[in-house]
């Protein structure tokens, strides 16, 4: 349903551009992206007409999951700059009109936290229960079966306290005790720690991680079928993560957050077997504001279907939460990549720039998605990602998503930098540049500034009411507000399609659609009801 004048809070509807710092920009040529060149490039942005900007972890880390892997939750890693550089960053996008979004990673540490090397120390200091330890099996092996994400069992053994702890992601990732009371305030004085420095708020990241099952049980096996890499993806995950535990915490970050005037955004992160069930859990009444699973960033082509499984989710029912989507980000393949299928790829970004604003929840845009960037290509030798080099190669892995941003097309590395990049400028990026595309009224970023303007434009965008009519041979879709109706039709198929719109709407935009009454392959429109 859509939600009274007096409730339309900024962040519903809003559009939310996703800046990986290690690959926007670097200001002082080490390679590697930092705060400065993250603030140097806010007017870039600001043009966009996006409502905020997310910014993926900067928190001191001996990156290993390149800053999913937090030493301390209250600073700036030197590599990204300073506490002040954070400050002037805040300043600057708020002037420019930008909400600021930043990470905050609670399921797990760095191994190099303080908190960890206090507690692996002995089983009796103020931290030793701040992590999940367990003993081993009477013949030596771990605790249960429970798999990491990244490949291997999600336990190692520690000599110092003669116990194993646990880990979901990477052994330098030691497994917060997230039920411990001592854990929850700390973890929400460090919330407040950016909180009063002025953030819009947080997303979590892999939140649905943060409590496992106390007895430790076993997770049963998932049913056969499926693609599987890992030993991860053979079990059914109800043990290790998803605890209803979970839950009255997520009250109390709601609770700190409404002390800020009521208008700081929480988003999680739910990835995993159960998400769609999780989603509706952690969004309801007095709990985050919104939540986003991989529905569309695992999905390995664009279908009709799909789009209606995620209007299924979440149908606008009273009390239900507020979902957020992403096509593409910093854990899976650039979408463009994805899901071209041999079809030209810039004429699949613009439809899928009209797709994403068409769809009722917020929305991100991940950092290069405004220029229709593909997947970089990054050779092993090159690889940095735990898991991409794991799964190599039977993955795209992560690395060729998050490869550096193209400024300016006949600058050294593109403009990103002055020095050679920690990863590789893809040989197809520098022509997608910023400045070769801001000198062409036809680029993809024109088109995107174009299409993101409609949020702002169409109230039923941002909040209205959303309807799958059709699903073959072509999706439409009807987005519903406030004294509009707007009606969507895409073709997200390889054959041309015969179609007219409906007497009575005229034609807001549209994407590749060149002759009337066809919408070719990966063609896009969108109407308004005349009179409404």
């Amino acid at each position: 349903m859509t939600p009274s004048p007096a409730r339309q809070e900024w962040w519903r509807g809003a559009v939310i551009y996703q800046i990986y710092p290690r690959s926007f920009a670097d200001t002082n040529g080490d390679g590697i992206g930092d705060l400065k060149g993250i603030t140097a490039h806010l007017d870039h942005v600001a043009t966009l007409g996006v409502d905020a900007v997310w910014i993926s972890p900067f928190y001191p880390s001996p990156m290993k999951d390149f800053g999913y892997d937090v030493a301390d939750y209250c600073g700036v890693d030197p590599v990204f700059g300073t506490l002040a550089d954070f400050d002037a960053l805040l300043a600057k996008a708020h002037g420019l009109g930008l909400r600021v979004i930043v990470d905050q990673v609670w399921s797990h540490t760095s191994d190099q936290h303080p908190w960890f090397q206090a507690s692996r120390q002995d089983r009796t200091g103020p931290h030793a229960d701040w992590y999940v330890w367990a003993d081993a099996r009477t013949d030596g092996s771990p605790p249960n079966n429970w798999q990491s994400v990244f490949g291997g069992p999600g336990w190692t053994w520690d000599a110092r306290r003669g116990q194993y702890y646990q880990h979901n992601f990477l052994p330098e990732q030691p497994q917060l005790n997230g039920r411990h009371p001592a854990v929850q305030d700390a973890l929400l004085a460090a919330a407040e720690f950016w909180l009063d420095r002025g953030v819009d708020g947080f997303r979590l990241d892999a939140v649905n991680f943060m409590i496992g099952d106390p007895g430790l049980r076993d997770n049963p096996p998932l049913p056969p079928g499926g693609r599987r890499t890992r030993p991860f993806d053979f079990q059914d995950k109800v043990h290790n993560q998803s605890s209803p535990d979970i839950l009255p915490f997520l009250e109390r970050v709601r609770a700190l957050t409404e002390r800020y005037n009521g208008d700081r955004f929480t988003v999680a992160e739910i990835p995993g077997d159960h998400a769609a069930r999780e989603m509706k859990a952690f969004t309801a009444e007095g709990r985050l504001n919104s939540a986003y699973g991989f529905l569309y960033l695992y999905a390995d082509r664009l279908t009709a279907d799909l789009v209606r499984t995620g209007a299924k989710m979440w149908p606008g029912e009273a009390d239900e939460g507020w979902p957020s989507w992403a096509f593409s980000n910093h854990d899976a393949p650039r979408v463009v990549s994805r899901w071209a299928e041999g079809r030209d790829e810039r004429a699949l970004a613009e439809l899928l720039m009209l797709l994403l604003v068409c769809l009722r929840g917020d929305v991100f845009v991940y950092y290069g998605e405004e220029l229709g960037l593909p997947q970089g290509e990054v050779p092993y030798d090159r690889l940095v990602d735990p898991e991409a080099i794991a799964n190599w190669p039977q993955t795209l892995g992560r690395d060729g998503a998050r490869t550096p941003m193209p400024w300016r097309a006949g600058a050294p590395f593109a403009g990103f930098s002055t020095v050679e990049p920690w990863l590789p400028i893809d040989a197809r990026h520098p022509a997608l540049a910023v400045d070769a595309q801001e000198v062409d009224p036809n680029s993809m970023l024109k088109v995107t500034r174009r299409i993101l303007g409609l949020r702002r434009a169409c109230p039923a965008l941002r909040i209205g009411d959303m309807t799958v009519l059709t699903t073959h041979p072509l999706l439409t879709i009807t987005r519903e507000g406030d004294r509009e109706t707007l009606l969507a039709a895409f073709n997200p198929g390889h054959e041309a399609q015969d179609w007219t719109a409906p007497e009575g709407y005229v034609v807001v935009d549209s994407v590749n659609v060149t002759q009337a009454g066809i919408l070719p392959p990966l063609g896009g429109v969108l109407l308004r009801r005349t009179g409404a």
